[in-house]
């Protein structure tokens, strides 16, 4: 068995880890280049290779499976860097768009204007048709009509088209007509059909779903075939995967065909790895993951040992950004990274990100040319990196330059340089907390009853802080955190989910309905899971019901025992699963009220066998460092530092702060009265002193 390699482009950096035969792990990381991933990319693997005595072209050579996730189709859709997309929706329903689901967070808000749609209204076009809710046909489809809008289309230059029409879900004929009538218009035009992409009940999320995919098609296909070309010109041989947002991976051929579900790509690995290190240590299956990058704080969670999935993703602030209307690992994410920008308000109040200087120019320390000053640009002046270690080396930090950028606003602040960027790290950590306090509230999840795991580059920073301020008595960083996403690839099996909508209930529940529609899940899976049985013969099936009390606008994500649901006792087992899960999200249990069932699912999970790994047992020590500088803290002021690099932390290593640990990719701040103990598996196990008393 040859190695595996992970890649994963973020905003700031691309990370690499490096897995052979044993499951051991190694980092190689560069800056993301913006013209052609795989410049920044090649370097990166150079970099892991060489800590293996190898060339990239021979480490290549010898790989098997490459995994890659990205972050490029979520940063089109920020940014709207997409397709120029059409909309076809049903006659008098051309506003889905416009109106989302509220809209603003608080509708009070007059300050914020409201959103513009994902699809501009002037790309949208009403076509005379409808079906009803019992799939009736109730006016025909005008083909006439719509011959004309869909020449006007091509002759108009868009370059994909997205179809959602009422109640398709139900009876798709009119969506599957507008595609075959559109094939005979506009050859080769991309196109996304609602019904395939997202069969649920709610026209909004499925309408978005269907135009954040269109959008994507031509960007992404030309992203995947061009690494994909650059990767066989490199001269690697092997099987190709890309990580999704449901957290697994599938080949590249299936998500060109559905681009959407590279939308959380990269950061849909970061919990999955957060529970596998969680597990590893012992520490139990309810997690939280910390993951902060250069560009954003991203948090997710397990609970009971399985990654959160959600429908309910935002790419963008929640109601005001765009919402994928797909199955998705749960993460939520704020503009609070490592090259997130500080500033000052008219008021004269700090305020840090959402901007980020991402990795051009990047951070002021970086010496690029940035001028703005991060959360960056902050450590540096305190004193937390060494500006001649950072990547392990590799690139030399600008000091003067972090300190010439904090000065720009500790002179608007009227504080010094030290406490500005003081002030920058606190507020940063503020935010970070109240995301994870978000998210945590939802699922029900108490942080101080969780293990908390930190990912990223840039976590290293102040995780110790966050921690504290949560209250968790439970922490991890790993050895591989600054890769922490790509990381999680390795633990990715290769996922898919399906799913239908079919309304029943509690009071009448059409057992023999719901099971035609697991059953018919259930055979399309099997399907594609045979597609890889030569190489991966395992593979399992879980399903799952969306549910809610009648009356109710929300619903949950409830798991089925099996797809068997005839007799009674397997349907009060389901209507007893929900309002206990109903209890623990919304802490509302109401049994006298029956349930509504509305979408179903199915979801494999191909196997991909890995090796396990055994460490053995460390005797513990007390840890000595080789030198020491001068860090900020608040409260002591400057104080000399002890600072370890990775050779002075064997196994069972025992480290009380202030003190820096310095790995190649990350630094881990040890803030005084805190600790950290290097667990036998060689990840670091943190502390507040105080708990270990």
């Amino acid at each position: 068995m040859g190695y595996q390699v992970s890649a994963d482009t973020g905003g700031t950096f691309i990370d690499v880890v490096v897995q052979d035969a044993a499951s051991k792990q190694v980092i190689g990381k560069s800056l993301t280049t913006y013209d052609r991933v795989f410049r920044g990319m090649s370097n990166a693997i150079e970099v892991a290779a060489n800590e293996l005595g190898l060339t990239a072209k021979e480490l290549l050579a010898d790989t098997d499976l490459f995994i890659y996730g990205t972050t490029h189709a979520t940063n089109a859709i920020v940014t709207r860097n997409v397709a120029k997309t059409a909309l076809l929706t049903t006659a008098g329903f051309e506003d889905v768009l416009v109106l989302k689901e509220g809209g603003k967070q608080d509708g009070y808000d007059f300050t914020k204007q409201y959103p513009a749609p994902y699809i501009p209204r002037r790309h949208t076009f009403g076509v005379t048709e409808r079906i009803n809710a019992e799939g009736e046909v109730v006016v025909a489809l005008d083909e006439v009509a719509l011959l004309q809008t869909l020449k006007s289309i091509r002759e108009e230059g868009f370059e994909a088209v997205a179809v959602s029409l009422l109640w398709s879900v139900v009876n798709p004929a009119h969506e599957l007509r507008v595609a075959q009538l559109l094939a005979g218009v506009a050859p080769g035009l991309p196109v996304t059909l609602s019904h395939q992409i997202a069969p649920i009940i709610r026209e909004y999320r499925r309408t978005s779903a269907a135009a954040i995919d269109a959008s994507l098609k031509p960007l992404m296909q030309r992203h995947f075939k061009q690494l994909e070309r650059d990767l066989r010109d490199f001269g690697y041989e092997g099987a190709i995967l890309v990580s999704t947002s449901i957290g697994g991976v599938m080949n590249i051929e299936e998500v060109i065909e559905s681009p959407i579900h590279t939308a959380r790509s990269g950061p849909s690995m970061a919990p999955l790895a957060g529970l596998n290190y969680s597990l590893l240590e012992g520490l139990g299956g309810d997690m939280i993951v910390c993951d902060t990058g250069g560009t954003t704080f991203d948090v997710g969670l397990s609970r009971d040992g399985a990654v959160v999935h959600s429908r309910d993703t935002w790419i963008g602030p929640e109601w005001e950004g765009d919402l994928l209307g797909i199955s998705s690992v749960d993460i939520r994410s704020i503009g609070a990274g490592g090259g997130s920008i500080a500033w000052v308000d008219e008021g004269g109040l700090l305020r840090v990100g959402p901007q980020s200087a991402g990795s051009e120019p990047g951070p002021a320390c970086y010496g690029n040319g940035g001028t703005e000053p991060t959360l960056s640009d902050a450590a540096c002046v305190l004193g937390y990196f060494d500006p001649d270690y950072f990547l392990g080396g590799r690139m030399q930090l600008d000091v003067a330059a972090a300190e010439a950028a904090i000065g720009r606003i500790s002179s608007k602040l009227g504080v010094s340089v030290l406490e500005a960027a003081w002030g920058v790290l606190s507020l940063a950590s503020e935010a970070m907390v109240k995301a994870v306090h978000e998210i945590t509230t939802v699922q029900g999840l108490n942080p101080q009853d969780s293990t908390l795991v930190a990912g990223g580059g840039a976590a290293g920073i102040n995780i110790m802080q966050i921690a504290s301020e949560l209250g968790s008595r439970r922490v991890i960083l790993p050895k591989v955190a600054s890769a922490l996403s790509a990381s999680g690839m390795h633990f990715a099996d290769i996922v898919k989910e399906e799913s239908a909508s079919l309304i029943t209930s509690s009071d009448d529940f059409a057992a023999e309905s719901v099971e035609k529609v697991l059953r018919g899940l259930e055979t399309r899976l099997t399907t594609f899971a045979a597609r890889f049985s030569d190489n991966y013969p395992d593979h399992s099936m879980e399903f799952g019901v969306e549910a809610r009390y009648k009356g109710q606008i929300w619903a949950i994500d409830v798991p089925l025992d099996s797809a068997l649901l005839n007799e009674e006792i397997d349907q009060e087992r389901l209507f007893s699963a929900f309002h206990e899960l109903h209890e623990r999200v919304m802490a509302v249990r109401d049994p006298d009220s029956p349930i509504e069932f509305l979408n179903w699912r199915a979801r494999v999970t191909v196997d991909i066998p890995r090796a396990d790994r055994t460490f053995p047992d460390a005797a513990e020590r007390v840890g000595r460092s080789a030198s020491t500088r001068t860090c900020y803290f608040s409260g002591t002021g400057k104080i000399e530092t002890p600072v370890f690099k990775p050779a002075d932390l064997l196994p069972g290593t025992h480290v009380s702060g202030p003190a820096v640990i310095e790995e190649p990719t990350t630094t881990l701040v040890i803030y005084p009265g805190m600790a950290a103990h290097v667990a036998d598996t060689g990840n670091y196990l943190l502390h507040i002193e105080e708990d270990e008393a």
